[in-house]
C-alpha cells in the first residue's frame, strides 16, 4: 500500500511538472506578452518576468517593445517641377501598445514599410528638387505625420523619419554643377569689382593727400626703391615719376625753335626752289654763282627785195 501511495506521489509530481514546464513562460524586460485563450484576448499584456499560461489552451505572442529602425527601399517619382529623383529614407518606430499591434494588424512592420514607401512617393510629387536637396528637415516631418496618422491605430508610434539619400540622372547634376560655378563666377566678379572700387576710392585718397605735400611722393618712391632692392635682385627697377616728365615737356616746348613762315606754291611752269644745301659738318653751303646769261648776237640785216627797190 505504502509503495502504490509513493508511486502516485511520484506520478503526480511528475505530471506537475511536465504541466509546470508546459505552462511557464518568461517574458524579457522589453516584451510584452499578449495571451489569447481559445481565439479570445485574455486580459492584458503580459508584463516582464516569470508568467503562467494554461497549455494547449492559451497561445502568448510576445511583442518587441524596442525602437525599430526600418530601411525605406529608394523610391522613383517626378517632382513638381518635372525631375526624375530616386530618394530613400529610414523609419524609427516603436509599438506603444502591444495588445492593438497584434489585434488591429496583421503585421505590423510589414504595414509600417508600406505605409512609409506610399508617403515617401507622395512627399516626391509635391515637393520641388530645391526642397528635396535643402529643405529636408520640413519634408521629414510632414513624412512623419503622413505616417504617423495611420500608424495609431496599430499601436504603433512613429518616433522618426529621415532621407537619406537624393538620386539625380547624371544630365541634371552636370546641369546643376554649371549653374553652381557661374554662380561663383559671378559671385567672385562682383567681389573683384567691389575691390578695385574701394581700391580706386583709397588711392584717389593718396594722391590727393601726395598733391599736397610734393615730398610725400619722393618719399614713396625711396620706399619702392628700398622694397625692390631688398630682394638681393640684379637689376633694380627704378621707378620714374610722372611729374617729373611732365616738367621736362613743358621744358622742352618753351626752348623749341619758332616754326618757318609758310612758302607758296611754285606758279604754273615754273620750277619748284631747290632745297637749301648743306656741307658734310652740318653747315649750310654758300650760295652757288649764278651763270651770265649769254650776250646777244647782232646779226646783219636781211637784203631788201626786189618790192623795196
Amino acid at each position: 500500500m505504502l509503495q502504490e501511495l509513493l508511486g502516485a506521489a511520484l506520478a503526480a509530481g511528475a505530471a506537475g511538472l511536465v504541466y509546470l514546464g508546459a505552462a511557464a513562460r518568461v517574458v524579457k524586460q522589453y516584451e510584452r506578452g499578449v495571451v489569447l485563450r481559445l481565439g479570445r484576448l485574455r486580459g492584458e499584456a503580459r508584463t516582464p518576468g516569470f508568467t503562467l499560461v494554461v497549455p494547449a489552451v492559451d497561445r502568448m505572442h510576445k511583442v518587441n517593445m524596442q525602437i525599430v529602425t526600418m530601411p525605406v527601399p529608394a523610391q522613383e517619382g517626378i517632382t513638381r517641377d518635372n525631375v526624375t529623383v530616386r530618394v530613400d529614407a529610414v523609419v524609427y518606430f516603436r509599438v506603444v501598445d502591444a495588445t492593438a499591434a497584434v489585434i488591429n494588424v496583421e503585421d505590423y512592420r510589414f504595414a509600417v514599410s508600406q505605409m512609409a514607401q506610399t508617403s515617401l512617393r507622395s512627399i516626391i510629387g509635391k515637393s520641388e528638387l530645391d526642397d528635396l536637396l535643402s529643405n529636408r528637415e520640413k519634408l521629414n516631418e510632414g513624412l512623419e505625420l503622413m505616417i504617423d496618422s495611420p500608424a495609431v491605430g496599430w499601436g504603433v508610434q512613429i518616433d522618426r523619419v529621415e532621407i537619406k539619400d537624393v538620386s539625380l540622372p547624371e544630365s541634371m547634376k552636370r546641369s546643376m554643377a554649371r549653374q553652381a560655378e557661374a554662380d561663383r563666377e559671378r559671385r567672385a566678379r562682383i567681389i573683384n569689382a567691389d575691390a578695385e572700387l574701394q581700391a580706386s576710392k583709397k588711392l584717389a585718397e593718396a594722391a590727393e593727400q601726395m598733391s599736397d605735400q610734393p615730398a610725400a611722393l619722393q618719399l614713396r618712391l625711396l620706399q619702392t626703391v628700398v622694397a625692390v632692392a631688398a630682394e638681393k635682385n640684379s637689376t633694380l627697377v627704378l621707378p620714374f615719376p610722372v611729374e617729373l616728365l611732365r616738367f621736362l615737356e613743358k621744358a622742352q616746348q618753351q626752348t623749341a625753335v619758332p616754326a618757318a613762315p609758310p612758302v607758296s606754291p611754285p606758279a604754273v611752269g615754273e620750277r619748284p626752289p631747290a632745297p637749301p644745301r648743306t656741307l658734310p659738318d652740318g653747315k649750310p653751303a654758300p650760295p652757288a654763282a649764278q651763270p651770265h646769261p649769254p650776250a646777244p648776237r647782232h646779226e646783219p640785216p636781211a637784203a631788201s627785195t626786189e618790192l623795196d627797190r
